[in-house]
């Protein structure tokens, strides 16, 4: 791992923006400007000083000192949003993400605002620091927690209801809420809709009054509600609880008149997420999306071969163009939203392709690059601070060299991005992305003891929240897991599993060495991990390390028994699968310690635990 010293001096020449605006004035003169209201251009002079714009006309008094940049011939626009994305994942199978990489992709393509539904709420804390600090360069990011229903979209991944919050009624609904408020979300994202396409069995989909509490909670908060909606019919349900965004488009029918103008109504913006969606044929990798690639997800792509699309994709995707055509006709405000990360659907770059399929879907060039600023930052309601090019907003900018207006494919030919009013060095960023390590995030130093149990609102010693994990789908394992005492005073935790129908099922209690298991834990100091269990059959310890990017794990076995006792497992006796793709140990980048029961298909386990440390 590279000296910290080092990697602050290479995060602030990369991201100087974060840490201050720049004082000399800049002034991009002579640029056809693009403000982001929907407007018609212009060609104007825009000056930026200290991270915000001053001015924007087309006869300005000189400005001594300035920097001056030529944008004769050239378009300006607001920097992009990305309203869906998952910035913690790949987009690659099987190959976990370098988030720090995927950021400086999006900051390359002139993305500078995004919204991410990839993490939970003990990440953000971790992740904004980490931003805010400059060790980890990237655009102004809005986290959203999640939540979702027993057996709906958001609940199959593997993860507990940490992850995605499961409610089933209006109370619930309105209690979780309210709870979720600690974590300061930036968002709400809601899974409502339980259609799978066509391809797969329907999942639950969220009650109209369940939907409408959560709404309500989050709009009293003043954050905005984005849902994952793919029918007709749920659509119009969401509009009608207030939803401020659909995000993935009506993809089971043509948009009618009713839900449009419904939308109108409730003032309900659309992001129909084109770019994940969208039928892919083997063909030429486009080379600016070549170029934000970092190596392991290049050679994946390289060999990728996209199957045939179905009849039921491309009845999906027509449905999806016809909706994107409809809500212009009738004036309802469209987004740019791609669900970045997941397979295939590559970070930065999908943002940009995402207003070609606009385009190419019944918008024009000037309504698409409205909806990817100034309509997002309405919907994200952001508006007053960043989204269009005015006196006293954020200068958020990118200069491109080419006609997008006349052109959409022009798009991709950027020269230039502004962030918070500082030029981004844009080839560093392409070096850093080009590097094959991971991205360097500062290790945290282990400490000896983990959890002894006696921590009775589900918390680690060390300060982390309990989860559980499972095997995935909707008809996954089942966890529970409780404090029981051993003696007056003394506490243990109790696991207890349910094994799914399925093979290879599983179901572990994690312990995060760090909140969220953001920030690696430097646990070299130690020689192994011990603990107390009583349990009946093997289990198995499961460590993750930030550098096993295959999602394999560290592992070793053991066994329970009826009596309590000691279990110590030196580091070398922690193993990765035979099918991994091996990785050396070092013990200074551990994520989490899984304590994991597995048994055959329908049976039971149990394992008491307690006394987890480093020794």
């Amino acid at each position: 791992m590279l000296p910290y010293s080092f990697m602050m001096k290479l995060a602030l020449l990369l991201f100087v923006p974060l840490a201050c605006a720049q004082v000399v004035p800049v002034a991009i003169v002579g640029a056809t400007v693009v403000d982001g209201t929907g407007g018609a251009p212009r060609t104007a002079t825009v000056i930026v000083q200290n991270g915000k714009i001053v001015s924007v006309g087309s006869s300005l008094p000189e400005t001594p000192g300035a920097r001056i940049i030529d944008g004769a011939g050239k378009t300006l626009t607001p920097g992009f949003f990305d309203v869906h994305t998952h910035l913690p994942y790949s987009a690659a199978a099987n190959l976990t993400g370098d988030w720090p990489k995927n950021l400086k992709a999006y900051l390359y393509c002139g993305v500078t605002s995004v919204t991410d539904f990839g993490t939970y709420g003990e990440m953000f804390e971790p992740m904004r620091r980490l931003l805010n600090s400059g060790v980890v360069p990237g655009p102004h990011i809005q986290f959203a927690a999640r939540m979702t229903t027993p057996g709906g979209h958001g609940a199959e991944a593997g993860w507990g209801d940490f992850f995605s919050i499961e409610v089933s009624s209006a109370r619930e609904a309105a209690a979780k809420a309210k709870k979720l408020m600690a974590y300061k979300p930036d968002a709400i994202k809601v899974f409502t809709d339980g259609w799978r396409y066509g391809m797969n069995a329907d999942l639950s989909s969220m009650e109209p009054e369940t939907l409408t509490a959560i709404v309500t909670e989050a709009h009293k908060a003043g954050i905005p509600v984005l849902t994952h909606t793919v029918t007709l019919e749920r659509a119009k349900i969401a509009a009608e609880a207030g939803v401020d965004v659909i995000a993935h488009g009506i993809g089971n029918a043509h948009a009618d008149n009713a839900i449009t103008a419904l939308m109108k109504q409730k003032g309900t913006t659309y992001a129909p997420t084109l770019a994940v969606y969208e039928p892919r044929t083997k063909g030429q990798v486009p080379s600016m999306l070549e170029l934000v690639l970092e190596p392991a997800i290049r050679q994946i792509v390289s060999r990728s071969n996209p199957a045939t699309p179905s009849a039921a994709r491309m009845r999906r995707w027509g449905n999806l163009q016809q909706s994107v055509t409809a809500m212009r006709d009738a004036g309802v405000p469209v987004v740019t939203g791609t669900d970045a990360g997941v397979t295939g659907t590559y970070h930065g770059w999908s943002t940009l392709h995402e207003m070609e399929l606009l385009v190419a879907s019944g918008l024009s060039p000037l309504q698409a690059i409205t909806a990817a600023t100034g309509a997002s930052a309405r919907a994200l309601k952001v508006a007053g601070n960043r989204g269009t090019i005015a006196p006293g907003m954020a200068a958020d900018l990118v200069l491109i060299g080419g006609n997008p207006l006349r052109n959409i494919q022009d798009i991709e030919k950027i020269e230039r991005v502004f962030l918070n009013g500082a030029e981004l060095d844009r080839p560093a960023l392409l070096s850093a992305i080009a590097s094959p390590e991971l991205t360097a995030i500062p290790a945290r130093k282990a400490v000896s003891l983990i959890d002894d149990m006696e921590g009775s609102d589900s918390r680690t010693q060390v300060g982390t929240m309990r989860v559980d994990s499972f095997d995935e789908g909707s008809d996954h394992s089942r966890i529970l897991f409780t404090r029981t005492l051993r003696k007056a005073g003394d506490h243990a935790l109790l696991m207890q599993a349910k094994m799914s129908e399925k093979d290879h099922a599983h179901a572990r209690l994690e312990l995060p060495l760090s909140p969220g298991a953001v920030e690696p834990v430097d646990a070299s100091a130690f020689h192994g991990i011990r603990f107390e269990v009583r349990g009946e059959g093997a289990y198995t310890l499961h460590v993750p390390t930030r550098g096993a990017r295959d999602r394999s794990t560290f592992r070793a076995p053991f066994k329970g028994s009826a009596e309590w006792k000691e279990i110590r497992i030196p580091f070398s006796e922690l193993k990765q699968p035979e099918s991994a793709k091996k990785v050396a140990w070092t013990g200074r980048d551990l994520l989490l310690l899984g304590f994991e029961i597995a048994r055959p298909a329908g049976g039971e386990g149990w394992l008491e635990i307690d006394n987890v440390r480093f020794y």
